[in-house]
């Protein structure tokens, strides 16, 4: 049976709880790959012996060698420093930009057709610094960030309304960061505009959280980061390339010119199939929205200025 390969490199929580989300839906045939190589192969094999449980006849391999990524269809990228406390995604990009670079370069030899899906923070930069060292079309070079920051928002709005979370229409733009741009003018609650259910003051409160929603976790956990949503987030993505169902996702891709933003990578709606980010959505923001977008964009560019 002609299976997908999915390469996952870094095998920390999010890039072992991604191994165990891929293998809860089948998606394909998985290589976890660590520096750790004892801790990995362990942990690929646990993942291994549950296969006849969820009647999945995924294979999982734990590895230290990059040559078995050779032919991924996919391959993301997790590795790098989780933030701890009082740190910014920002603070951690001389540290991951050195892992991101190193993980590229093996891909690029041995994967070189793969789409490239970024996890690694500050993912907006970080997905730029991919694409350079990679040398591949923008559209197969994606960044992970609007999917989770999209699932936060909609489930502090169903919590805030009681209602489920099914029911709840919402999406995060912009930065992976505190400048992302939450949009509640377009937010429907089964058909229902979100501003006819609740006051300006409850929105702003909502979308306040949202943008502080990862570090909520960070200052929590006291040490490392969010995994659970962030590694579904991904197999959001990878779900909708390998089955070609070009759903609208709010992903990291490359903006030459739409949103008034020229070389950078920014989180938007995109229609995301077979070859990567098929299509960037049209959408028409208000000059407030616009403005929140512009300012996002300087913050992420500033970054990428640095590399």
């Amino acid at each position: 049976m002609n299976r997908f390969k999915i390469a996952i490199i870094g095998g920390g929580f999010v890039g072992s709880t991604v191994a165990h989300w891929l293998l809860s839906r089948d998606l394909g045939d998985i290589v976890l790959l660590d520096l750790k190589e004892s801790l990995i192969r362990g942990r690929a094999l646990d993942l291994m012996q549950s296969t006849p449980l969820v009647n999945a006849d995924s294979l999982i391999v734990g590895t230290a060698d990059y040559e078995d990524i050779k032919s991924a269809n996919i391959v993301i990228i997790t590795a790098g420093a989780a933030r701890q406390p009082g740190m910014s995604r920002d603070d951690l990009q001389q540290i991951n930009a050195k892992v991101v670079k190193k993980a590229c370069e093996q891909i690029k030899k041995y994967a070189p057709n793969s789409i490239v899906i970024i996890v690694t923070n500050p993912v907006d930069v970080m997905t730029y610094h991919a694409w350079q060292v990679l040398g591949h079309p923008t559209q197969r070079v994606i960044g992970m960030a609007g999917i989770l920051d999209s699932a936060r928002f909609r489930t502090f709005i169903a919590q805030k309304l009681n209602v489920s979370v099914q029911d709840v229409q919402a999406f995060v733009l912009g930065g992976h960061g505190d400048t992302m741009v939450p949009m509640p003018r377009l937010c429907h609650i089964g058909g229902i505009p979100l501003k006819e259910l609740l006051p300006e003051t409850g929105i702003k409160a909502l979308v306040d959280r949202a943008k502080k929603g990862g570090g909520e976790i960070v200052s929590l956990l006291k040490s490392g980061s969010a995994y659970y949503t962030p590694a579904l987030s991904v197999v959001e993505m990878v779900e909708s390339i390998i089955k070609d169902q070009n759903r609208i996702l709010p992903v990291s891709t490359y903006l030459n010119g739409e949103y008034e933003v020229k070389d950078l990578f920014m989180g938007v709606l995109s229609r995301i199939g077979k070859n990567g980010v098929e299509q960037i959505m049209p959408l028409a923001l208000t000059e407030e929205e616009q403005k929140q977008f512009q300012n996002s964009a300087k913050a992420v560019a500033q970054q990428v200025k640095k590399l």
